[in-house]
């Protein structure tokens, strides 16, 4: 891991149209127009995000881009950093 691989970017929660293979009812995403972070792309990050707040709400996190033993790209935040939430 890189440091320059990480960025500020906005994050959303949102209930995905199928989450049977996914753990819990809401997930976090990227909003648009941030590539390489895409919108159908999910996010780990610290499980507040999708507990605490309300659906839609927006989040400014730190986070990357990688993949489990070449598998489907997904964005990565460390659970413990600070977020922002935005209005």
């Amino acid at each position: 891991m890189k440091k320059e691989d990480y960025r500020h970017i906005i994050v959303e929660s949102f209930i995905p149209a199928d989450a049977s293979s996914r753990h819990g009812l809401v997930h976090i995403k990227p909003v648009a127009n941030q590539e390489p972070f895409l919108e159908s792309m999910f996010v780990q990050c610290s499980k507040e995000l999708s507990t605490d707040y309300p659906i839609g709400t927006k989040f400014r996190i730190k986070a990357k881009i990688t993949s489990r033993e070449g598998g489907t790209p997904f964005v990565s935040s460390h659970y413990t950093w600070k977020y922002e939430v935005l209005k």
